[in-house]
């Protein structure tokens, strides 16, 4: 073969060589753009799905079945509906105490009165945080499935990492605490806002799961009251409550102080 033959074949080769490496470059470019696409499109159609849990279902219960909700007006339908179960009504507690989390249009408090004329208080407290365990934590990671990967698509990484740092703050757990803690503050919806947010699911369990007893505890204790009669008991516990609240503002120091060590053996591993 001539010299010159040889050059022009290699030279032909070389070229073939690169229209493939520039195909195969342009391939992996339409690839990573169509998987960018595919990535949107599913965290866009799983945040739908999370709104649709959140907002649209209680919406259309509230408006469209709304006999479901006003068929737990009184503590005596609940009573009466939960013995309807016999001896599948301690699951279908539970499982309406979950219920209430996820989808927040079910009276909660009315079932947990219910509770405590039923089983009462001791007993209504394990299965009244049982509920609200399985509840919590099925909305936490709903939150986490459908709703965390489109914060990545409105928020750049810098920004992600900043709400991360400050969601897991003892601050923000010490709001956590008080917003679970002081009756009529939308507590269900913490949930989700906790699962979008990456806070961190241990602490935020156990900060909510504390922050919410006391009014549990109190719903619980007067059902059991209320079915014995001791409306006297009933009128104490209710002044207690407000004097427990007084009392919380006066230390709230030393109640931040508490929940800051808490935190810090929750999130020390």
């Amino acid at each position: 073969m001539k010299k010159g033959d040889f050059k022009e074949k290699k030279n032909l080769i070389e070229e073939e060589v690169r229209e493939e490496l520039h195909r195969e470059k342009a391939e992996v470019k339409e690839a990573i753009k169509h998987t960018k696409r595919s990535k949107v499109v599913l965290s866009i159609l799983k945040l739908l799905l999370l709104f649709t849990i959140v907002i649209a279902i209680p919406v259309y219960i509230v408006f469209c079945h709304r006999d479901f909700i006003t068929s737990f007006d009184s503590i005596e339908d609940v009573v009466s509906f939960l013995e309807n179960y016999k001896t599948e009504s301690i699951l279908v507690y539970i499982a309406m105490q979950a219920v209430q989390i996820i989808i927040s249009v079910i009276p909660g408090q009315a079932f947990q009165f219910a509770a405590g004329i039923l089983w009462g208080f001791f007993l209504g407290l394990l299965f009244s945080l049982i509920g609200a365990f399985v509840g919590t934590t099925i909305s936490f990671y709903l939150a986490k499935l459908l709703g965390r990967d489109a914060m990545h698509l409105l928020f750049t990484e810098e920004k992600m990492n900043w709400f991360v740092e400050k969601l897991n703050s003892r601050k923000a757990y010490t709001i956590v605490f008080l917003i679970y803690l002081i009756p009529g503050l939308p507590k269900d919806i913490m949930s989700y806002a906790a699962g979008i947010s990456s806070m961190n699911f241990k602490a935020f369990l156990i900060f909510s799961m504390i922050g919410r007893t006391p009014a549990m505890s109190g719903s619980l204790l007067i059902g059991a009251l209320y079915f014995s009669g001791h409306y006297g008991i009933m009128v104490a516990i209710g002044v207690f409550a407000v004097a427990a609240f007084v009392l919380c503002i006066v230390f709230r120091k030393k109640i931040s102080n508490y929940i800051d060590k808490l935190y810090e053996k929750v999130t020390e591993d």
